[in-house]
């Protein structure tokens, strides 16, 4: 186990780590040349105009008034400083909220740690368990930690009382803060502007009919059940292929501008490429006439596959963005089933118009449940598989490890300072290297099983992301051994000794943790403000792609506030919390200043959902909860306390009702729109725009990104037939009642069940 010396040279390397982090990106923010990149959104809303116009050569590029430099740190306390309703204009309700993870941990874990070193580091510091023990290797460290309290000893009684303290102050503060967060959802619905998902649902899994296109299916069933509320909408197109043909032409395009640049900087030397992959190998040829021909011969390709899709009936795809004349019908629709068959026509609130998954609406609906299956089946394998390269970095991360594979650099590993870097730095910066490419894995998987909102993909990815770090970062670090001999004691032992397993080396991994937080919490987290990739990636494009100044506004990148991995990495922090609050709270520090380190360093993003991830966040934080109790009770258990620890049984039930509560009391804020507040917007809209022209407004909204360029013709958006209130029908048959044999010789006429509204209705 790593000494407070190990431990102190780690905290060093790591803080001046962040700090040469913040002082870079400090320094290059000052610079004009990185002003898209740093403050995009003040660009994207128009507030701020390009520098290169305003100055000269030089003060284009690099920042000459020096006054700045002296307050070059002047952001941070800017950046606490700003309330949070200006916060929310600026960064929208999401960012906020995300911000308020990171006090919700201060919120818990500053009192705790209070407690936690008030009472139990004393106990345990005074237990002299380990010095008793021969031939035992022991720091500071353990002494301030469970296992340092001799096994029956009534001292854990102080133990067991502080478990049921912390679970109460935790339960508290996430009650107030669920209750927080859904008032300021219900106050941004009520106060945000209008918005084309506040007046369109997704319908998915239109039932086929033989007389009627989808189109026309749509169109009579929403003009029949919804006549006073239904507006207009818009089929969703298979133009998978056209989309990956329109990418194609634009990374042409790119090189097309790069060469044509090129050649207006040297008029006299015509640029060259050759025609392999890549321009590596193959004919060299004239670069400009290469790429232009390519471009002619692609854009023959786009506008045959473009004709292809608006003229075959199979593109259209059985789903729809179906428009309202107001928000309370559009919460009506939404929010109630609409057919007495609940597996088709589904209706959900259509996502933000930017956040559109448009791939996966391709996807028909009767192969998601098969996509969500298999892909449950290859995350366990994923899980589980990633145990064996882990387990083998994690065995090479540490003395014993590096003197067995490389025993020539046992004098070199000796040293007491190589030796604390190793102990103290290495293993948790070498777990942090192999995680790096398991966000792009999750999202994949995530894509995969259909969903059609980044947002959601980003709670999806978020909740896999969590699992995984739970199985491999926690459990797999604390249980010794290889992957295959983790994975046959998870499977040969019964579910009741997992508990106490994971309990005997929760102490002893205590450093590992420390100096994994350090790692990835501290200087990880200030590395990611740096935004190195938007950084090179913008100016790649600004020296040999951008042309005009609506190509440099396509080319920055407003940022993207990366869920998916941050919130989930943010509750295993959480975790480790809970588990060490009364096992060996040395760890608490170090996570206090995490959250506090973090509350500065935040970012904006692509999309705004109104905090619809919190309900998710708070669930695995009582998933944290659980498992902190149970595997006190499993550590607790292995102390000669078996019948102690059926005091702390009630826990866990008591936890997963409290989540059941808040889940019934708050969860509704988060999924659903009050039709009370929807009358309330809509009131407001009249009257304030009584001649809004809400068809022209939704008009281009849902159409297909690659049918709104220039050199694209839009498909065309179906509206209300407001002259005529009966339905027109290419119908040749209706499918008649169990009335009609009956009445069969009757004069009068024969009802028949209608086909939208399921209920008989007069011919």
């Amino acid at each position: 186990m790593a000494s407070i010396q190990d431990i102190g040279l780690s905290a060093a390397i790591n803080l001046m780590s962040a700090f040469a982090f913040l002082f870079a990106f400090a320094m290059l923010r000052l610079q004009p040349v990185n002003d898209r990149v740093y403050f995009p959104k003040w660009y994207l809303k128009g507030i701020r105009g390009s520098p290169t116009r305003s100055r000269g050569i030089m003060n284009r590029f690099v920042n000459l008034d020096w006054t700045t430099y002296v307050k070059f740190l002047n952001w941070m306390p800017a950046a606490l400083q700003m309330p949070e309703p200006e916060l929310i204009e600026h960064a929208g309700l999401d960012s906020a909220v995300y911000i308020r993870i990171y006090l919700l941990g201060l919120k818990m874990f500053v009192p705790i740690t209070l407690l936690a070193f008030g009472v139990l580091v004393p106990v345990n510091w005074t237990g002299e368990t380990l010095e008793n023990i021969d031939d035992l290797t022991f720091s500071n460290v353990d002494k301030l930690s469970i296992s340092n309290v001799p096994p029956g000893s009534p001292r854990f009684w102080a133990h067991i009382t502080m478990t049921y303290v912390f679970t109460l102050w935790t339960c508290y503060t996430l009650y107030m803060e669920y209750k927080a967060v859904a008032i300021m959802r219900l106050r941004h619905l009520a106060a945000e502007s209008r918005r084309p998902d506040q007046l369109t649902v997704l319908v998915r899994n239109v039932p086929p009919d033989p007389d009627e296109s989808v189109n026309e299916h749509v169109e009579h069933f929403f003009c029949v059940n919804h006549p006073d509320h239904y507006l207009c909408h818009q089929v969703v197109y298979n133009a998978n292929d056209l989309a990956k043909l329109v990418a194609q032409r634009k990374a042409l395009q790119n090189w097309l501008t790069y060469y044509e640049n090129k050649y207006e900087r040297k008029p006299t030397n015509r640029p060259t490429t050759k025609t392999g992959y890549g321009g590596f190998w193959g004919t060299t040829v004239d670069a400009i006439d290469f790429y232009t021909s390519k471009m002619e011969v692609l854009a023959e390709k786009v506008s045959a596959e473009r004709e292809k899709i608006m003229n075959d009936p199979k593109a259209i795809m059985p789903a729809a963005f179906v428009s309202f004349k107001s928000r309370w019908g559009t919460a009506v629709c939404a929010q109630t089933q609409q057919c007495h068959n609940p597996t088709i026509w589904l209706t959900e609130w259509a996502p933000e118009p930017r956040d559109v998954f448009w791939d996966n609406l391709a996807i028909p609906y009767v192969e998601l449940s098969i996509r969500r299956l298999l892909t449950t089946v290859a995350l366990f394998f994923l899980i589980f598989c990633f145990m064996i390269p882990i387990a083998f970095v994690q065995s090479l991360a540490n003395l014993e490890g590096i003197q067995k594979v490389l025993p020539f650099l046992k004098p070199v590993i000796e040293m007491k300072t190589v030796k604390s870097v190793i102990q103290g730095f290495l293993p948790g910066i070498a777990l942090k290297i192999f995680l790096i490419i398991l966000p792009t894995i999750l999202m994949t998987m995530s894509q995969i099983e259909g969903y059609t909102s980044l947002s959601y993909l980003d709670r999806r990815s978020a909740e896999k992301y969590f699992w995984f770090i739970i199985v491999n970062v926690f459990l797999g670090s604390i249980i010794t051994g290889t992957a295959f001999q983790q994975l046959k004691s998870f499977l040969e032992q019964p579910p009741t000794e997992i508990p106490k397993t994971v309990g005997v080396s929760i102490p002893m991994k205590a450093t590992f943790f420390i100096t994994y937080i350090m790692v990835d919490g501290w200087a990880g987290i200030a590395a990611e403000i740096l935004r190195v990739v938007p950084l090179v990636v913008f100016h790649l494009k600004n020296t040999f792609l951008v042309k005009t100044e609506q190509d440099r506004q396509q080319a920055m990148d407003p940022g993207h506030l990366d869920f998916a991995t941050s919130e989930p990495r943010i509750q295993f922090y959480f975790l480790l919390g809970l588990v060490y609050a009364a096992v060996a709270p040395i760890l608490l520090p170090f996570i206090i200043v995490f959250f506090a380190f973090s509350y500065v360093v935040f970012r904006h993003q692509k999309y705004e959902s109104g905090a619809r991830y919190w309900p998710d966040v708070h669930r695995r934080l009582i998933i944290c909860l659980i498992i902190s109790q149970l595997l006190m009770m499993g550590l607790l258990s292995t102390k000669k306390l078996a019948k102690v620890t059926a005091l702390l049984l009630p826990q866990p039930i008591l936890t997963f009702w409290f989540n059941r509560y808040c889940a019934g009391r708050f969860e509704s804020a988060f999924s659903k729109f009050p039709l009370q507040e929807a009358m309330v917007k809509d009131t407001l809209e009249k009257a304030t725009e009584p001649n809004l022209n809400l068809k022209e407004y939704l008009k281009d909204a849902y159409v297909h990104p690659v049918f709104k360029g220039k050199d694209f013709d839009r498909p065309r958006v179906v509206d209300e037939e407001e002259s005529n209130p009966l339905v027109p029908t290419r119908r040749t048959s209706q499918v008649t009642s169990r009335y009609n044999s009956e009445a069969s010789s009757s004069n009068t006429a024969t009802p028949v069940a209608n086909k939208h509204t399921g209920s008989p209705g007069s011919m």
